[in-house]
């Protein structure tokens, strides 16, 4: 426990070493929550104005949402695995005493935390700047749901993005470009961290909710909102608990066949 502990340290402490790279991340993501909140405070220009089911205050408070989920879900330390499996550098880790997955994970947990952090000074700040109405949930049961789905996110996140990272075990040269699209396709569009996938027509609705993808924003912050309660609650979060352990077979699976693979031939 005190190695991943340290692990966790030092890699907190080297987020600090590439603050640029970090603060265009913080703006970037500022930056999307401010056009999408601009469009949105636009269509909802009339308070008492109704659209796919959201209210003025609860169409905001998921834009804003946004902001928080991110930061929990998609800072992730795994983008320099594919990187390392190009060059050989993975072969300095695979000789020390840590598990491989376990490393990756609590580096990504460091990296959540700082963001997490700065998020919800952003928000804040925003709040302050802007003077959006917040919907404010009240019940426990839903946010309890709320918090265990945020957990199974980023779980399955990082299984998704590990998964991805894997491809340059057979293709070195395309890690990156894997990662791109994986990253812009689903972080952006299919998580619903674009807009509400709600408001896209049922079938695509009903194919989006056997697929993981729409766990990691768009169902955390619908049950926040109170728009999935009860029985369709615990159906989701059942899906996406399938999904996690389903995602760590096939990260096992995978990681077996890439490891046989490798070569180091960058050392």
């Amino acid at each position: 426990m005190k190695k991943y502990l340290a692990i966790f340290n030092i890699s907190f402490q080297e987020e600090f070493a590439y603050r640029w790279s970090f603060i265009m991340w913080r703006v970037r993501n500022v930056i999307q929550v401010f056009l999408i909140f601009s469009l949105w405070n636009a269509v909802f220009y009339n308070s008492t104005r109704q659209v796919f089911g959201y209210s003025r205050d609860m169409i905001l408070t998921y834009v804003f949402g946004i902001l928080i989920i991110r930061a929990i879900v998609f800072s992730a330390r795994t983008v320099d695995i594919s990187d390392q499996i190009s060059t050989g550098e993975m072969s300095n880790l695979l000789l020390k005493p840590v598990n491989f997955f376990k490393y990756w994970l609590v580096r990504d947990l460091s990296s959540k935390v700082l963001n997490l952090i700065f998020a919800v000074g952003e928000t804040a700040i925003l709040f302050l700047l802007l003077k959006p109405p917040f919907f404010l949930q009240t019940n426990p049961i839903n946010l309890l749901g709320f918090v265990f789905s945020v957990i199974l996110a980023l779980f399955i996140f990082f299984c998704l993005l590990f998964l991805a990272n894997m491809v340059a075990f057979w293709a070195p040269e395309m890690g990156w470009s894997i990662q791109f699209l994986f990253i812009m396709i689903i972080g952006e569009f299919l998580s619903g961290s674009a807009f509400p996938l709600d408001i896209l027509p049922l079938g695509v609705q009903k194919v989006l909710s056997y697929l993981p993808f729409s766990y990691l924003v768009f169902f955390p912050l619908q049950v926040y909102l109170g728009k999935i309660s009860g029985l369709l609650m615990g159906r989701g979060l059942l899906i996406a608990l399938v999904w996690a352990v389903l995602l760590v077979i096939i990260l096992r699976f995978v990681w077996n066949k890439g490891i046989k693979r490798y070569a180091a031939e960058g050392r």
